[in-house]
């Protein structure tokens, strides 16, 4: 008895398709839980330029008074103590992008089962998300190399330039002088995130400007973003007194539904909470101007670590979406941009905000 069949690729064979395209799942996270205008927020937002016209915001810091003061046989007139005041500043200019589709008008669009123009306005907005987080951890990590990128280094630095984490700023495991020095043993420990916390609340030897917690329900912590590598290097330490105390520590429930910070994130370890980031950067050579594999720079993070600014024009939504339709409404571009600007906050050449923990960190294959 002979059967008719149909193979797999024959021309008669029925392809069934999702009516949704399979995207690769955005490895970025959404930095704007870090966002506020208060000088309490990770990401202090300037709104000047929202207001008024301007491609640039200065700002001041005044600096703790340190004299002594005087009591009741001292004379108070004549000897008063000057404000210290410091200043930093970040550029908004234009960042967008554009996508180009056939329009629904054409056999193209006719062809699949998705909508090509709500596609295009999707990776529009996954774009702008991956670029803006990218950004925010070029500055915090001190990653130089994207100032390299020559007439392109704006387009990944969110039009301010990186600058390297000042003296104090940045400490290494077994005392590695760079980035390059780093070897297998020198991985990410219970007690580099220790000494980052003594660093922020103390000033360190060198006496610098001591970095502020944020206050999230009433408490005080810090947030340290680990690359996942190094956080695998946290899991599989099995010393007495490592992962297992992140673990003893880990929030509750209460805690997690208050703040986004604490959504999804590690755990929380003497006062800093501790999330993952694929986006933290690799370490960089000692010239600045290279990465070198198999590092990683953790962050830890305080209050108005970064600056962030949107220009007027975007509105409440600061992007600017357009569609074009081109050669006979057959063609359609749809783009997307906004006027901004991020950097990490300095004042008077030192970071004000953040350490830098630079780690080896492999990857497991």
């Amino acid at each position: 008895m002979s059967y008719t069949a149909y193979g797999a690729n024959d021309a008669m064979a029925i392809k069934l398709w999702s009516k949704k395209l399979a995207v690769e799942a955005n490895k970025s996270i959404d930095i704007d839980p870090l966002i506020g205008e208060g000088d309490g927020a990770i990401i202090q937002e300037k709104t000047e330029t929202k207001k008024g016209n301007g491609d640039q915001v200065t700002f001041g810091l005044r600096m703790q008074l340190v004299g002594d003061g005087f009591s009741s046989s001292d004379v108070a007139e004549g000897n008063g103590e000057q404000l210290g005041t410091n200043s930093d500043k970040v550029t908004i200019d234009e960042l967008g992008h554009v996508v180009g589709v056939k329009s629904e008008n054409t056999i193209d669009q006719q062809r699949v089962p998705f909508n090509l123009r709500e596609q295009a306005r999707g990776g529009l907005a996954d774009w702008f998300q991956t670029r803006k987080t990218k950004s925010f951890f070029a500055h915090v990590c001190g990653f130089t190399p994207v100032n390299a990128l020559g007439t392109n280094a704006k387009k990944y630095s969110a039009n301010n330039a990186v600058t390297a984490p000042s003296a104090g700023r940045i400490f290494r495991p077994n005392a590695r002088a760079n980035d390059t020095a780093l070897v297998t043993g020198d991985f990410m420990t219970l007690d580099l995130i220790d000494k980052a916390v003594e660093l922020a609340k103390t000033g360190g030897s060198t006496g610098k400007i001591m970095i502020r917690p944020i206050v999230v329900g009433g408490r005080k912590v810090y947030v340290m973003y680990l690359h996942s590598t190094q956080v695998t290097s946290l899991r599989t330490n099995t010393a007495s007194g490592q992962w297992l105390d992140i673990q003893k520590a880990a929030m509750a429930g209460m805690e997690s539904s208050k703040s986004p910070i604490f959504s999804g994130a590690l755990g929380e370890y003497n006062g800093v909470v501790l999330r993952e980031a694929q986006d933290v950067t690799q370490g960089v050579s000692a010239d600045g101007k290279t990465a070198v594999p198999n590092t990683r720079r953790a962050v830890l993070l305080g209050a108005q670590a970064a600056t962030i600014a949107y220009g007027k024009a975007g509105g409440e939504t600061r992007y600017r979406w357009n569609e074009e339709l081109l050669d006979h409404k057959r063609n359609l571009e749809v783009s997307a941009w906004a006027i901004w600007g991020l950097k990490k906050t300095t004042f008077n050449g030192d970071d004000f905000g953040t350490i830098v923990v630079p780690t080896y960190a492999a990857p497991v294959a």
